[in-house]
């Protein structure tokens, strides 16, 4: 008896799935050709200076077009991930600590995701073994495994504290509703100023941190937690007030870098 009304559920559902799947793939397939439409002035570029330019065949042709399917699908997936998940889990989680009304737990969150997310970036990781390979080349720091290991693991650290305090600087932003134009000219000056005093063996590499901590996984949750928090406190543009994090994020590095060489 319990089983029937659970039958005309069931049908529902049956009728449905194909419905869903199919929607997820219409979905998955427009994902697709955006990708390789994203994709496709890079390879012409490369195709007319390898054949006009250079005037010679494209090397290992099969593999490059084996590698260039592999990355036409691994973006549409990659965007496809973080419109179903990162995204909705940044504002989510804005919205939440706006309505606690925490400002502490709120600034703790954003100086935690800022961090967190800096530290598991592949492009700063890479960045700071390179610095580290170059420097012991250099003889700016001992030419082994273990000092690289700790001049990488120093600078990936700095540059992740450098994104939490940018992210709490770009949180009390939006909620006392500062012009974000002045703290970046501010911002600027202090990279300037900071410029004459650091040592010129790390003034490169300060401002290449600064452009690899918003990539692949920084992004994405950083932006959606200035859109969530904007839209959920009165009287806030997210369109004015959601978005700038991203240059917080990008600024700091530079500065905290530059100390970091300074101290080293």
């Amino acid at each position: 008896m319990h089983c029937v009304p659970a039958l005309p559920h069931l049908m529902r559902r049956a009728q449905l799935e194909p419905l869903i799947l199919k929607n997820q793939l219409t979905i998955f397939l427009h994902s697709l050709l955006n990708s390789v439409r994203d994709l496709a002035p890079i390879v012409l570029v490369i195709a007319f200076f390898q054949l006009a330019v250079v005037q010679q065949p494209i090397p290992n042709l099969g593999g490059l077009l084996e590698g260039a399917l592999l990355v036409v699908v691994g973006l549409t997936l990659f965007v496809r991930g973080l419109e179903m998940g990162l995204f909705p889990l940044g504002e989510a989680m804005a919205y939440a600590f706006a309505r606690k009304g925490s400002l502490m737990w709120l600034l703790v969150f954003a100086f935690a995701l800022g961090f967190g997310t800096t530290v598991a970036e592949p492009a700063l990781i890479a960045v700071a073994n390179e610095a580290a390979r170059v420097a012991a080349e250099g003889n700016i720091i001992a030419a082994n495994d273990e000092a690289r290991a700790s001049y990488a693991l120093g600078l990936r650290l700095t540059v992740a504290l450098a994104v939490g305090v940018a992210l709490v600087l770009g949180v009390f932003r939006i909620i006392k509703g500062w012009p974000v134009q002045y703290l970046i000219i501010g911002g600027y000056l202090g990279v300037m100023v900071m410029t004459l005093f650091a040592p010129p063996q790390i003034i490169g590499i300060a401002y290449d941190s600064g452009g690899v901590t918003t990539s692949t996984i920084t992004v994405p949750l950083v932006t959606a937690l200035g859109v969530g928090l904007a839209s959920s406190i009165k009287g806030r543009n997210p369109m004015v007030d959601g978005f700038g994090l991203i240059a917080f994020a990008s600024l700091t590095p530079m500065i905290f870098v530059m100390v970091y060489g300074m101290m080293i």
